[in-house]
């Protein structure tokens, strides 16, 4: 059975399912699921992150992570924790370009939260000098100063949608279209979640909900405010949402969400206004909300570029061009992608970021 087939029996037998049951079901099926079965990333995969494109971004990451530590008096012990790590490539070059800060590395204990036992192999053969301990929740992570990175993860997370109805919300769901799954509406019902959004949408509006980002922020939020540490959560998205974002990728090319379950990535743009509630309710600050492209630049990115290219020629010089673009202007991922820095009320925010 495909799982196509698996969620027409299911939907037949129990109903209409939510976006979020559909997100779990296509992602991480144990056996059909698309981050279960396969490697996603990459020129030979559906998609590509930044840390793919240029080993730029995870250098001047790493450093961004580092510099906290050492406003923070240098703990000698910490947690140094990336969740969805991919093929670990992101945290390699954090590795490389912190080795020489003395005593960082001494005192950083790897951990990766990653659900795909196909990605856990690429990771450990990515950080084969190093120690990664794996997870499977934010709390495994042990009570010590926590430096993490959060990287196209949280686009990942299952969503709600609602669309506005009069003063109630009716839900999106996925019913039976005979041999296809097919997109309808749930009755009309008030939602205590999204009272306060009456105030800024009207009929026909669509917001959606990612109740499992706030659970885990509430986690990270909660030991950073606690024992120190600092976060970077990078992803598209903005500050409110607003609109159909739910999107599918298949082969680096758009494709329907419902045309290929279980073969194509499912993502939607992350809200940060309720990331930020749950940030300033656990009791840790956040920087203001900033674009990836003034971010990286205000890191340095350009002279890091400058640097790679005095040994670069060619098409290689091209591509090192190419990407610095790609990661940094405002019509590539400059704009859309945005950075929220977390870090405890009594010391500095990261690096390139503003409180």
């Amino acid at each position: 059975m495909n799982l196509r087939d698996h969620l027409l029996a299911r939907i037949r037998q129990d109903g209409p399912m939510s976006v979020a049951d559909y997100m779990t079901e296509c992602l991480l099926h144990p056996k059909l699921g698309y981050y279960t079965t396969r490697d996603p990333l990459g020129a030979q995969g559906d998609f590509i992150t930044a840390p793919e494109i240029s080993q730029m971004f995870g250098e001047l990451i790493g450093l961004c992570l580092a510099q906290s530590w050492i406003t923070q008096g240098r703990p000698t012990q910490i947690a140094l924790a990336e969740l969805g790590p991919g093929r670990g490539t992101l945290m390699a070059d954090m590795l490389r370009a912190t080795h020489t800060i003395p005593g960082f590395h001494d005192a950083a204990q790897i951990f990766l939260l990653e659900a795909s036992p196909a990605l856990k192999g690429i990771q450990a053969e990515a950080l084969s000098g190093h120690i990664p301990q794996w997870i499977d929740s934010v709390t495994d992570l042990p009570e010590l100063p926590l430096f993490l990175v959060a990287n196209e993860f949280f686009d990942a997370l299952p969503i709600r949608q609602f669309l506005r109805d009069g003063d109630g919300w009716r839900e999106r769901l996925i019913g039976d279209g005979g041999q296809a799954l097919t997109f309808g509406l749930g009755p009309n019902t008030s939602q205590v979640a999204l009272q306060d959004r009456l105030a800024d949408t009207k009929d026909d509006d669509m917001v959606e909900l990612c109740a499992a980002a706030i659970p885990i922020l509430t986690v990270i939020a909660g030991r950073i405010a606690t024992h120190g540490g600092a976060a970077l959560i990078v992803d598209y998205g903005d500050w409110h949402s607003l609109g159909d974002t739910f999107q599918a990728l298949r082969a680096h090319e758009r494709s329907g969400p419902l045309e290929a379950p279980g073969q194509a990535d499912l993502t939607a743009h992350v809200d940060f206004e309720p990331l930020a509630i749950a940030t300033r309710a656990a009791g840790c600050a956040h920087t203001r909300l900033t674009q990836q492209g003034v971010f990286l630049e205000r890191l340095g990115i350009t002279a890091r570029a400058h640097a790679l290219t005095k040994s670069l020629s060619g098409s290689e010089l091209e591509d090192l061009i190419a990407a610095h673009r790609r990661l940094t202007h405002p019509d590539e991922m400059g704009n859309l992608f945005k950075v929220l820095g977390l870090y405890p009320s009594h010391a500095a925010p990261p690096p390139g970021l503003e409180p």
